[in-house]
């Protein structure tokens, strides 16, 4: 059966009386009927009953009397295949059958009440994440097959990353910038570069008056707008020099000065997990070349991003002696950018995760950082308690310790840095009362903040960056193969 639509005649379409307008309007009428049937015709097996998401939607939010909320740009242009076949007898089975394959979910924000967003590969729920955990530890049951498990996660984390072999050092001086003396430390600008033209910038901080060797602190900075240069960096890092070490502040891959050679987006590529390790292993070789550091009393600390890139450092890095990730450590939280996940890691051992990786630091020293607000609100509850059994294998259940700040949210505050401080303090023998005023608590106020442009290295709109420095990121991808290639 054919069927028949009557349309106007051109001549009366483009009539003195009737305007390309309405012309334009019979079209898209016309369209949308066409559309209407081709939709329609689709709903059999033939074409997979598939159904725009967009128009499921709809339809769950009417059959279930709920509202999800989306921007168009997470639906447009997406079909549900088997549609209607999807749908159950309660909401929330029907919109995981409806999601998954497309790769989206919906997060509850109320009664009834959704937000669509995309599928997150490294947020899983807490009962899915501690039943990982457990299926993890049940791998070992004490001392001896701990360690057997340790030493094949450790060569398994350094493959996945690409970093076995280690790429050659270029071997070049880094450079320093001018000396800037404040009230108790100094601070200098520096840039080492890590692989040829490739260039990681930091500032070192440094007691102003000191004697002998003093402890090493790598600070790398977290997901945070401003990267290094915000205030709460400059406290850390300038407390840290007042009491007695050497700390050093460093850009993550393609944040900061990095931007210079690399754009912001490039820092979401999975090799800047790979290039943010290598820099901090040619930041650590530096570092421990000076005559005035001294290599039995390294440590790390890190907020966020930072904080599990941290827990990874300490894993693979035996020079670093004690570690204090700051809200990062969660075992149903496998970082949310490619610089934490990206690269396979926790495929290691027929499957590994963060707080395991953080265990192979016993019996090292190690502070973890928990809060209310974020990923690691229940850090005390199972994860906590594994990372004592493992310490307690070695007799060191008292060198691993949890400050938990319930009310707090996801930053590296100073409620933070002050259990930091403490840590650091009694770990690496630092003098705390240099940063405490005479009621014992810690006073920041003797510290300056600079200005942003004071901690380049290679000056405003890097005038300064050198004539070899490579730029763009397909050119570092080719330099790195090349330099890993036998």
């Amino acid at each position: 059966m054919r069927s028949h639509m009557i349309f106007p005649s051109s001549s009366a379409l483009f009539s003195n009386t009737c305007s390309f307008n309405k012309f334009c309007s019979y079209f898209l009428l016309l369209v949308c009927s066409l559309l209407s049937v081709q939709i329609n015709a689709q709903q059999n097996s033939d074409e997979g009953y598939k159904r725009p998401l967009k128009e499921v939607i709809a339809t769950i939010e009417k059959r279930y009397g709920v509202k999800i909320k989306y921007a168009d740009s997470l639906v447009q242009g997406k079909w549900v295949n088997y549609a209607d076949w999807r749908f159950r007898p309660d909401v929330e089975s029907t919109m995981d059958n409806v999601l998954k394959p497309l790769d989206l979910k919906v997060k509850k924000e109320k009664d009834k009440q959704y937000k669509l967003s995309v599928y997150e590969y490294y947020r899983w729920n807490v009962e899915e994440g501690w039943a990982e955990m457990d299926r993890i530890a049940s791998q070992y049951a004490g001392k001896a097959t701990w360690e057997k498990r340790k030493d094949s996660l450790k060569p398994a984390l350094i493959k996945a990353l690409q970093l076995s072999p280690l790429p050659a050092s270029p071997g070049t001086a880094p450079i320093v910038t001018a000396k800037r003396v404040f009230n108790g430390y100094t601070v200098e600008n520096i840039a080492i570069e890590i692989l040829p033209g490739v260039y990681i910038n930091g500032s070192l901080y440094k007691p102003l008056q000191y004697k002998g060797k003093i402890p090493v602190i790598l600070n790398p900075d977290g997901h945070w707008e401003k990267q290094r240069y915000r205030p709460d960096c400059q406290y850390r890092c300038a407390a840290m020099a007042k009491m007695g070490a050497m700390a050093f502040s460093y850009d993550l891959f393609a944040w900061g000065e990095s931007t210079l050679q690399f754009a912001y987006e490039n820092h979401r590529k999975s090799l800047s997990m790979t290039i943010q390790v290598l820099g901090s292993i040619r930041i650590l070789d530096y570092l421990l070349s000076l005559k005035d550091a001294d290599p039995n009393r390294v440590a790390m600390t890190g907020g966020s991003g930072a904080g599990s890139h941290t827990v990874l450092m300490t894993a693979i890095d035996d020079r670093i002696k004690a570690s204090a990730p700051v809200v990062s450590l969660s075992s149903y939280f496998y970082g949310g950018c490619p610089c934490e996940s990206g690269m396979p890691i926790h495929a290691c051992g027929s499957g590994s995760n963060n707080v395991e990786i953080a265990a192979m630091a016993a019996p090292r020293p190690q502070l973890v950082v928990s809060d209310g607000g974020d990923w690691t609100d229940k850090m005390p509850e199972h994860d906590f308690p594994y990372l004592q059994k493992v310490y307690e294998w070695y007799g060191a259940k008292n060198l691993v310790s949890n400050t938990h700040l319930p009310n707090d949210k996801h930053d590296f505050g100073l409620s933070k840095r002050t259990t930091v401080y403490q840590f650091m303090a009694q770990t690496l023998g630092l003098n705390l009362k240099a940063i405490q005023d005479a009621n014992g608590q810690i006073d920041e106020s003797g510290i300056t903040i600079e200005k942003e442009t004071a901690l380049y290295v290679f000056g405003e709109n890097g005038a300064q960056l050198p004539k070899k420095a490579i730029k763009g990121f397909d050119t570092l991808e080719a330099l790195f193969y090349k330099s890993i290639k036998p």
